[in-house]
């Protein structure tokens, strides 16, 4: 189920990028403004919606959708590899080879030392 969203989400930021790249700016009727060609007086000063103008509020409709679906999808796993995952067990300091122990020195010792 999480696949099928996360190809439609990819496909919807695709497209979105898409018309909004294909969309003109508002800036581009500035030259009508000024008496430089016909301006769009039918629908007013902004216009008029266009098919670009829809398709881009549908498509921006459905990405939050599906952004919302897969923030919900990954809060609701309950299966964690880092649960199964064996934590691994450290060694004890006393497995390192030991200095031999202190001996008091023998009788014989310190009797050729004198």
């Amino acid at each position: 189920m999480s696949i099928l969203i996360v190809l439609v989400h990819i496909i919807v930021c695709t497209a979105l990028i898409l018309i909004v790249l294909l969309q003109t700016g508002k800036g581009a009727d500035m030259g009508a403004a000024f008496g430089g060609g016909t301006s769009q007086t039918l629908f007013g000063a902004s216009g008029g919606a266009t098919f670009l103008g829809k398709a881009t509020t549908i498509i921006a409709v459905v990405f939050m959708i599906t952004s919302l679906l897969l923030a919900y999808a990954s809060t609701q796993r309950r299966h964690s590899i880092m649960l199964d995952a064996k934590v691994p067990v450290e060694e004890k300091a006393s497995d390192e080879k030991a200095p031999p122990p202190k001996t008091e020195p023998s009788q014989t010792e310190t009797s050729t030392q004198n």
